[in-house]
């Protein structure tokens, strides 16, 4: 299966912590699959959220086709995401009890079609950010040590 990244959110790696993850579907418009297979598109400040039985992409950007008829499509508008029902029910169940967030981890093409990588994710607390850089750092701080002393 050949599939080819568009864009992945750095910034959810970041700040949550991934329990989850899920392959979901995308409804595009043709100018928005032209600007994606580009690869204009942005997931930065964007969540998902279940409502009426459905999951919503919520502030993903998809920059406008520069060659689109009558100005093409609302970049920021919210997309309908394709999933199981079974998987459905099951993120809204565990986004309601337990308070996980929806959060969009990548965007690419698998077979020539647009998908959208849902994490089910807890937020992490500003000192658990550092403290994961630290202990980065002092992993780094080894490894650099490890590998001058196999050189002597």
């Amino acid at each position: 299966m050949a599939t080819k990244t568009i864009v992945t959110n750095r910034r959810a790696a970041r700040d949550y912590e991934v329990v989850e993850t899920y392959e979901a579907g995308l409804v595009l418009r043709g100018s928005e699959v032209k600007s994606l297979r580009q690869g204009r598109a942005d997931l930065k400040d964007s969540y998902a959220v279940v409502q009426r039985g459905e999951i919503w992409l919520v502030g993903a950007y998809v920059a406008p086709y520069v060659f689109s008829r009558e100005g093409g499509h609302d970049p920021e508008r919210t997309r309908k995401l394709l999933l199981h029902r079974h998987e459905i029910d099951r993120i809204a169940g565990k986004v309601a009890e337990r308070g996980l967030t929806l959060v969009p981890l990548r965007l690419y093409f698998k077979e020539g079609t647009a998908k959208v990588e849902l994490g089910l994710a807890k937020g992490r607390a500003r000192y658990d950010k550092r403290e994961k850089l630290r202990r980065r750092q002092a992993d780094r701080e080894m490894e650099r040590a490890m590998r001058h002393r196999s050189i002597d």
